[in-house]
């Protein structure tokens, strides 16, 4: 029964997959046997992630989830090389602006196309391919905020301001939710399972060593009493990646430390 966890002979892209849960999200699907295309704009970001060097389990290959052409030139780029996409993992995103009440409306908008739209995006990119394939696994990386608020106080005194969630970045996580929802449905037909996973607190190491007092409050208020680690993700990706979820499609799992169950 281990092997339905197994990804040996898989594809997988993911997007920003040399970002801050990009890494842990990469080195869980090589972990278990799949080839990894790690999408992003940074070559050089890549290289410091992952050693300078690209090997028979990682590879890098260039999008910019802003634009749809670049999307597809990525997606087929690995399917010609490797005549198969089995998963993608929607990580990456971009975001603009941070003021509530001074948010301007092109901040609003990119970062709702940054988030949401660039989800659609991927997943029109794929769809393709994997109904070609007549199978896929497609995971949608939300969050908590597309859940719950934020809790306010954990912001106050000024000097934690800049970490507050703002609140284009909660709806548009939100809004993948439901969009992995509605594609679930949509593409069973063609044996494609769209699923999602809501990780909770995962401050960056950068957020951490800037203001270990917010880190303080961020685990005070968590029922595990910890913020997240990146390897934390590693069971859900590998369930959501594998032949364990053959029979699980739409569905979020929340990994979030018991975050939302307040």
């Amino acid at each position: 029964m281990h092997d339905i966890f197994s990804l040996k002979n898989k594809v997988a892209v993911v997007t920003g997959g040399y970002g801050h849960l990009g890494v842990g999200i990469t080195m869980a699907l090589v972990s278990f046997g799949a080839k990894v295309y790690v999408a992003g704009r940074s070559k050089s970001k890549f290289d410091e992630k992952f050693g300078g060097k690209e090997d028979e389990n990682i590879c890098f290959v260039e999008i910019d989830i802003l634009h749809s052409k670049s999307i597809d030139s990525c997606i087929k780029k690995v399917f010609t090389t490797e005549g198969k996409i089995d998963i993608l993992i929607n990580n990456a995103h971009a975001v603009r602006g941070n003021s509530q009440e001074n948010m301007t409306d092109d901040d609003f908008s990119f970062t709702l196309d940054g988030i949401l739209g660039s989800v659609h995006k991927c997943i029109r990119a794929v769809l393709p391919y994997m109904k070609m394939q007549n199978s896929g696994k497609i995971v949608n990386i939300t969050s908590m905020y597309g859940i719950v608020s934020p809790d306010f106080e954990m912001y106050r005194d000024g000097y934690c301001e800049k970490y507050t969630n703002p609140p284009h970045y909660g709806a548009a996580k939100a809004g993948v939710e439901q969009l992995t929802k509605y594609y679930a449905v949509l593409f069973g037909k063609y044996n494609i399972q769209v699923n999602a996973i809501s990780p909770g607190p995962f401050p960056s190491s950068t957020i951490q060593n800037e203001n270990p007092e917010f880190i303080k409050r961020l685990k005070a208020k968590n029922p595990l009493k910890r913020i997240g680690k990146p390897k934390d993700l590693a069971g859900s990706i590998i369930l959501l990646s594998s032949d364990a979820s053959h029979f699980m499609t739409g569905q979020t799992l929340q990994i979030d430390g018991g975050w939302t169950i307040w």
